[in-house]
């Protein structure tokens, strides 16, 4: 896709600090780096969401974010990582080309990247009769 940020990323039309890449997946250095070592982790092949992206290759993406998380605990000294993912307009995804954020962590270092949700009523039950699948 000629006006998505990340196609441009994988057909070298826009410039990046590549980290990894193979045959599906690219691995690169976001324009707003929000911690050490923030990395972002795609597919090369355009696919909007988790809605869209085929299984066996979000299945990758995740072999090559462990990969990462490995090699950042060596090279960086990272002491916990978070792999963080929005998918769709109410879930506040931005760019509409599936990834991942890897944000690697370290002692001390004062990042909050749990979300303080609202609490919320709810029949548990019911709730569980909806969603359990058989």
């Amino acid at each position: 896709m000629d006006n998505c940020k990340f196609c441009q990323i994988v057909n070298r039309k826009a410039p990046a600090k590549i980290i990894y890449e193979n045959e599906n997946v690219i691995c690169f250095l976001p324009k707003e780096i929000e911690a050490y070592g923030h990395t972002l982790v795609a597919p090369k092949k355009h696919y909007a969401d988790l809605y869209d992206i085929p299984s066996d290759i979000l299945c990758e993406l995740v072999k090559v974010a462990r990969r990462l998380t490995l090699e950042y605990k060596q090279k960086i000294n990272a002491t916990g990582m978070n792999l963080m993912h929005a998918s769709g307009k109410d879930g506040q995804q931005s760019v509409f080309h599936f990834h991942f954020h890897l944000l690697p962590r370290f002692k001390d270092d004062r990042l909050n990247t749990w979300p303080n949700l609202a609490k919320i009523e709810v029949d548990i039950n019911k709730l569980w009769n909806k969603l359990r699948i058989s």
